[in-house]
């Protein structure tokens, strides 16, 4: 710490707080410690009889911790993020698109067992929208050593960028819904204002909507026409359950897709079915899905549209977290379901 004229002091850093007082309006903090002095702060100082300041000497091993937030998020993001400027020490992590959060969580721990470094995301497979903070970054002392960045430094090097964002591919989808009683007009067709908001809210094309009854050879020719017609994923609902006539699995079997898993550690979801038809994603979806708001669709759906190929260890690794709370007031996806 060494004591510097105020007209001197542009570019150097307070070493303690400043106390500004405006009578009868204001008594606080005017400048904070670890505020980088600007030319514009030296008529401000010296209306709060600041002639001389006390400022920070940092050496040549020595980082401010501004310096050290930019250091942190440019080593620890990919370039579909972007950062803010620091204040008080902290930089936020945002998206520059929509897209699915990545994290490299080994790696994120060990990030937050270095010496006086901390980074605080939100949960790996987020949803994200665009402009979205995902993270928070910042060093806990006003000035750490140099050599404990270049640490991070040399990690990143080693894992990739910790954080990252899959962008969503806008996907031609096809829809079969299946039902003797929704075929047959029986019953409401509910596919728009569930399934089918879903998938044009995520600026996804539904390109064609066939219903079917509960038949297995009608259910099958139903996705091999739309994959005809070059859908990029494949929707099924309904018939899925043990009911003699709910026969979905078969049907999309029978086009000689292969099954992945059939039956999901999430509630509600758990007869979710998914299959691959020549490197097509089907989704079988339960009629759940007409009921409730937020069901295993919703954890599944923005996985396959930033490319992703989810595997039956991914699936039962949503067991922990998969049980909706079905609160009265929704606020998915920042809630438990699914994180």
């Amino acid at each position: 710490m060494k004591k510097i004229k105020v007209e001197d002091a542009v570019g150097t850093i307070l070493a303690h707080d400043m106390t500004r007082i405006i009578r009868g309006k204001f008594k606080g903090v005017g400048f904070k410690k670890g505020h980088v002095v600007k030319k514009v702060d030296i008529p401000e100082l010296l209306k709060i009889g600041k002639q001389t300041l006390y400022v920070l000497d940092l050496g040549k091993d020595q980082l401010h911790e501004d310096d050290a937030a930019r250091r942190i998020a440019k080593a620890i993001s990919d370039p579909n993020l972007k950062f803010s400027d620091p204040r008080e020490g902290k930089i936020n992590i945002s998206t520059t698109c929509a897209g699915l959060l990545k994290i490299d969580v080994d790696a994120l721990l060990k990030v937050n067992r270095m010496d006086s470094i901390i980074v605080a995301t939100l949960k790996n497979n987020f949803p994200c929208k665009k402009g979205e903070i995902i993270a928070g970054t910042r060093i806990i002392p006003l000035t750490i050593p140099t050599k404990n960045i270049e640490a991070l430094e040399a990690l990143t090097k080693k894992t990739g960028t910790i954080l990252s964002v899959k962008p969503y591919r806008s996907l031609k989808v096809g829809a079969v819904v299946t039902g003797s009683e929704v075929y047959k007009g029986l019953i409401t067709d509910d596919f728009g204002p569930s399934v089918g908001k879903k998938i044009t809210d995520a600026d996804c094309t539904l390109i064609k909507k066939i219903l079917v009854p509960d038949d297995i050879t009608a259910i099958s020719d139903a996705v091999l026409e739309l994959k005809a017609l070059g859908c990029e994923l494949i929707i099924t609902t309904g018939g899925l359950s043990v009911d003699p006539d709910d026969v979905t699995r078969q049907g999309v079997i029978r086009t000689g897709a292969d099954e992945t898993f059939y039956g999901s550690p999430v509630l509600p979801g758990a007869m979710l079915m998914i299959s691959l038809l020549d490197n097509i994603p089907v989704i079988s979806l339960p009629a759940c899905v007409f009921y409730y708001k937020q069901t295993v669709f919703d954890l599944v759906f923005p996985r396959v549209l930033a490319g992703e190929n989810i595997s039956a260890d991914d699936i039962a690794a949503m067991g922990h977290g998969g049980l909706c709370m079905n609160c009265k007031v929704c606020h998915y996806p920042v809630c438990s379901f699914g994180r």
